[in-house]
């Protein structure tokens, strides 16, 4: 019987639970484990993410996008001031949406990580 992934995996939510349960459905009980213990390193909370934009309006702005890997933005929203707080404005909306476009991408590369080492 295979784990219950949200009991494994701490503050899923409903959205990424579905993109897991179909990107780990042919995974065996041992390479399952293996997954979760990768993408529980890698993957990012949502208030993780809502935090950072926070703090791009009180400290420095472009700080979620630093979080998420993407330097290039990161490095123009700390020039520009967020893209004059718009883009800082924006990312608070979607911080939702680029945490689980993130842990997609983490998702992905845990399961390249996992099918290299089972091989």
């Amino acid at each position: 019987m295979k784990p219950n992934l949200i009991n494994l995996i701490p503050a899923l939510e409903g959205e990424e639970l579905i993109y897991l349960q179909s990107v780990t459905r042919d995974l065996g009980p041992d390479q399952l484990n293996m997954f979760i213990a990768v993408y529980n390193g890698k993957r990012r909370k949502t208030d993780q993410i809502l935090l950072g934009c926070v703090l791009g309006f009180v400290l420095v702005a472009g700080v979620q996008r630093f979080m998420l890997g993407q330097m290039g933005m990161g490095l123009l929203y700390l020039f520009t001031g967020g893209l004059c707080f718009i883009g800082t404005i924006m990312d608070t909306v979607n911080h939702k949406r680029l945490t689980f476009e993130y842990n997609q991408q983490m998702a992905r590369e845990s399961m390249a990580m996992v099918s290299a080492g089972f091989q």
